[in-house]
């Protein structure tokens, strides 16, 4: 294995201790009464290299959010020009989708805990739809350029994307049972098939 790959396993093991401690805080104690400074000490670092890692302990509990905009916009970018936007976006939520099946059971747990929080702490909510709505923001702009339009004037690109994030916020919430992962990602996959079936085709174009 190269240097650089040992450095950036060193770098993932950091981030996902950090995590791991502030979601453990966060529970046990309370997420606003937990500080930046008791999260680095739990896990033996200083403020100052827990800020390299997240930019608040707000930024723990969105990292959900960046790791699937990350797919997402991957996904995206290497779907056929040709394929209908619609499709190749939600070939996108399937890329999320195949990711959580994938994941390990401490992915698993960490999910599970976050949503605790989320559940806990209602004031949490607002930065979460805020940071959903950059992401929608994003896809959009690479729908309109499939679309060879505009995002700032093309309501159909904008509601291309809002179409597929419904159907996972759906997938993810309705009907909750809190029966662990295979229970989400399951009723993920059957509300995206739901979608697609849903819609006639070519309504995108």
């Amino acid at each position: 294995m190269t240097t650089v790959g040992l450095r950036e396993r060193k770098k993932e093991k950091t981030r996902l201790a950090i995590l791991d401690a502030a979601l453990d805080l966060f529970l046990e104690q309370g997420y606003e009464s937990t500080t930046v400074e008791q999260i680095a000490g739990a896990v033996d670092i200083s403020p100052r290299t827990f800020f390299r890692y997240f930019t608040s302990k707000d930024h723990l509990v969105l990292w959900f959010h960046d790791h699937g905009e990350g797919l997402m916009m991957e996904t995206m970018r290497s779907r056929p020009q040709g394929e209908p936007p619609f499709t190749a976006l939600m070939h996108a939520v399937r890329a999320v989708l195949s990711d959580m099946e994938g994941s390990t059971e401490d992915e698993h747990r960490r999910f599970l805990k976050l949503r605790r929080v989320l559940d806990e702490n209602p004031q949490l909510i607002g930065q979460s739809v805020a940071r959903g709505a950059g992401t929608e923001r994003r896809l959009a702009e690479l729908v309109a350029a499939r679309r060879g339009t505009d995002a700032d004037s093309d309501q159909l690109s904008h509601l291309i994307v809002a179409f597929a994030m419904s159907a996972m916020r759906v997938g993810f919430e309705c009907p909750r049972r809190d029966g662990g992962m295979p229970e989400i990602t399951g009723r993920m996959a059957e509300t995206i098939e739901l979608a697609e079936r849903s819609l006639r085709p070519g309504w995108d174009l």
